[in-house]
């Protein structure tokens, strides 16, 4: 029930995070056209969209963060696995473990690390350029992100031990797309069949 519901809440800022930089950054560059166009440049010249690229950014490391965690826990990140395919059994099995429990301590420490830093910082009157945002909230990712991400790091561990199995994701799958092989194509044979 908790995993459905953080996987949910992980795709949700995901997609929110990805839509609204897509908006902001069509909206700054329809406002620098407009601004070129005589008629309308009075008008667009008022509004000040210097904060949008800030934005765009903040929104994109944040979108990187909680990005990396799903990419965890559906298996999309690129790995090199040369190795760990010429070996079988246990020693395949520990080493595939040692590397997901390698990447929890990892972000653990990443999460902890950046904790720190954002505790620090809040205590601090820093805020950003053109947002004046301040700066600890913009560094808040770092801490949730590396922290969900140590977590899909020790789902995805636990899961392998007891099951054995690891997140796959099929690159030339798209999803809403029908698999082509899966289609049943008729035969000759079928075709001469039913017209005759």
């Amino acid at each position: 029930m908790i995993n459905r519901a953080l996987n949910h809440l992980e795709e949700w800022i995901i997609t929110f995070l990805m839509a609204a930089a897509t908006l902001v950054i069509f909206f700054a560059v329809v406002h620098r056209y407009l601004s070129g166009v005589p008629w309308i440049q009075d008008y667009t010249v008022r509004m000040d969209v210097s904060w949008a690229q800030e934005l765009c950014i903040f929104m994109f490391v944040w979108m990187a963060k909680f990005g990396a965690a799903y990419g965890v826990r559906t298996g999309i990140h690129v790995g090199v696995d040369v190795i760990i395919r010429k070996l079988t059994g246990t020693p395949q099995r520990m080493l595939v473990l040692f590397g997901l429990l390698a990447g929890a301590l990892f972000t653990g420490i990443v999460a902890t690390l950046g904790g720190n830093f954002v505790w620090s910082m809040a205590h601090t009157d820093q805020v950003s350029a053109d947002l004046e945002m301040p700066m600890w909230i913009v560094y808040l990712c770092v801490p949730l992100g590396s922290s969900l991400m140590c977590y899909r790091f020790l789902q995805v561990a636990y899961t392998f031990w007891a099951t054995g199995e690891l997140p796959h994701h099929d690159h030339s799958h798209v999803e809403g797309i029908e698999d082509v092989a899966a289609v049943a194509v008729p035969s000759d044979e079928e075709l001469h069949g039913a017209r005759g």
